[in-house]
């Protein structure tokens, strides 16, 4: 009867410390607000390595895409730990 405990610690000691964890972590940093989306039989591909909407519309004319905003732009970069005031 212990293997049904074991297991049950197994999942919710990191399940409950999971959170903790998440918090200490700074977002990606990424630095291109626009990609460009492939089109193509497989679904094509994505490159979300463009600086201005003008290199993106660059790239997809004439082989086909479209650009997008990156979901995932960041300007401000990594965040960093903040001290803390005297109080």
């Amino acid at each position: 009867m212990r293997l049904p405990s074991i297991l049950l610690a197994a999942f919710i000691i990191p399940a409950a410390t999971a959170p903790a964890w998440a918090q200490g972590q700074p977002f990606p940093y990424d630095p291109y607000p626009w990609c460009a989306v492939y089109g193509g039989r497989g679904g094509g591909g994505t490159n979300c390595g463009f600086s201005t909407l003008q290199q993106c519309r660059a790239t997809v004319s004439g082989i086909g895409g479209s650009c997008e905003p990156n979901q995932f732009y960041n300007p401000r970069g990594g965040s960093k730990s903040r001290k803390k005031q005297p109080g």
